[in-house]
């Protein structure tokens, strides 16, 4: 075991980050376009052709040659129309001195032509237009290739596919798409208190909402959770548990990390040979938090080729590594600590690179009065708009009230060396 202890956030949060640059993001698989959105790319897509394959009206109005409006009014002759899905043969439809083509948006620009005027700047006569605004040579469609030419760069290997990452897929022609496989996220509730959902609770008891949330959690990040048993308080039921846990690609545990008579996590992860990187940050909620991992043999990860994969080249058995969190039982604080210190080591192992905390910026609507010390992620509610967005705390009971972090929809950010902040401040806000 590693000596570790409690450090400041922005510590911790560098440490999960170095950690998670190395780990594996795991096999990659074909699926279809649609079942890959949420999913991570594990190939580059590049363009097929040049985009837009050909000169592309953005208005719908006349193409024309710019000098010939130089001097407006102008009359020109219309000598064709092209619409969206036409080819204008240079033989059959061309600009010429004097001429127009009508043109739709979206449509492909004759030859001869080196702008497009607005419809709503032309009057039509028969066959001739008269334009009453002049335009300059480019103006108003795209030149072929100007978006991306063919074999650039479009999409890169590890970027999560949303609907522009789908769309563009589509627009290479990309019916199937090689993605990572997701990680596979144990998550182990821990507590005699924890009775599962569909139970009636004892006198003493609650429900092991911490499962689900962290389960949603997980999905929302890009892993698939994997709900184990409720780990009872005591050392043989709960390690039988986290060994259960350390055969997915990486293992949650909520509760059981304080220091009580009871919590008894930290204690079985030591006997099972674990490196910790930290044992808790000066946060509030979530100060109790811990990272680490444990070294196990092929044999115990539950792999097919398994042993073919547990030797390193020197024939030696290769030791592989799982990441673990214990996470603090009271929900506010399980959910905080894992956009704060899970996520990026879900992303990693998805194949994606961890995304940065961005922080937004809004005026507290009151003043807030707390200890300094450690780094708060107060829950809060933003308001207003625009340039008058304003921000203030939900009313919380601690980090054991779920009902009012669903009331609010962002953290308030508050610097450890802050005793005050007051109202009309600019605060730094993590959004979720």
């Amino acid at each position: 075991m590693t000596a570790a202890g409690i450090v400041s956030f922005e510590a911790a949060r560098r440490l999960v980050e170095r950690h998670a640059a190395g780990a594996s993001s795991g096999e990659a698989e074909t699926v279809d376009l649609l079942a890959a959105l949420g999913r991570v790319l594990a190939e580059e897509i590049v363009a097929d052709r040049d985009f837009p394959p050909f000169a592309r009206a953005t208005r719908d109005g006349y193409a024309v040659r710019a000098a010939d409006v130089a001097e407006v009014p102008a009359r020109l002759e219309v000598v064709g129309e092209v619409k969206a899905g036409d080819w204008p043969e240079a033989d059959v439809c061309s600009v010429g001195h004097g001429q127009a083509v009508g043109i739709m948006t979206g449509a492909s620009l004759p030859a001869g032509a080196d702008a497009v005027v607005m419809v709503e700047h032309t009057s039509l006569s028969g066959r001739t237009v008269e334009v009453r605004r002049g335009v300059s040579r480019g103006e108003n469609f795209v030149p072929r290739g100007a978006e991306a030419g063919a074999g650039q760069l479009l999409l890169d290997k590890g970027r999560r596919l949303d609907h522009s990452g789908i769309a563009i897929a589509a627009s290479v022609g990309k019916s199937r798409l090689q993605v990572f496989r997701k990680p596979r996220v144990a998550v182990l509730s821990t507590g005699d208190e924890l009775v599962e959902i569909d139970a009636i609770p004892g006198a003493a008891q609650i429900r092991n909402s911490n499962s689900y949330s962290l389960a949603a959690q997980v999905q929302n990040a890009g892993g698939e959770a994997v709900r184990l048993a409720v780990a009872p308080d005591e050392p043989e039921g709960l390690r039988a548990l986290i060994e259960q846990g350390l055969e997915c690609d990486l293992l949650l545990l909520a509760g059981g990390v304080s220091m009580g008579k009871y919590d008894l996590v930290e204690q079985v992860l030591t006997e099972l040979n674990a490196e910790f990187y930290f044992t808790g940050a000066e946060i509030q909620p979530g100060r109790p938090v811990v990272f680490g991992s444990c070294g196990l043999g092929e044999v115990s990860l539950g792999h097919a080729d398994g042993e073919a994969r547990g030797r390193t080249r020197a024939g030696a058995p290769a030791v592989h590594r799982r990441y673990f969190f214990g996470l603090p039982g009271n929900p506010v604080s399980t959910m905080v600590t894992f956009e704060l210190f899970v996520r990026p080591m879900i992303e990693a192992l998805a194949g994606m690179t961890p995304q940065r905390l961005i922080f937004l910026r809004a005026r507290l609507k009151s003043e807030i009065r707390i200890k300094t010390g450690l780094t708060r992620f107060l829950p809060a509610v933003l308001s207003g708009e625009f340039e008058n967005s304003e921000v203030e705390l939900a009313r919380w009971q601690g980090s054991g009230d779920i009902v009012a972090l669903a009331r609010a929809d962002c953290y308030v950010v508050v610097p450890p060396d802050r005793e005050r902040v007051p109202a009309g401040e600019l605060v730094s806000l993590l959004k979720f």
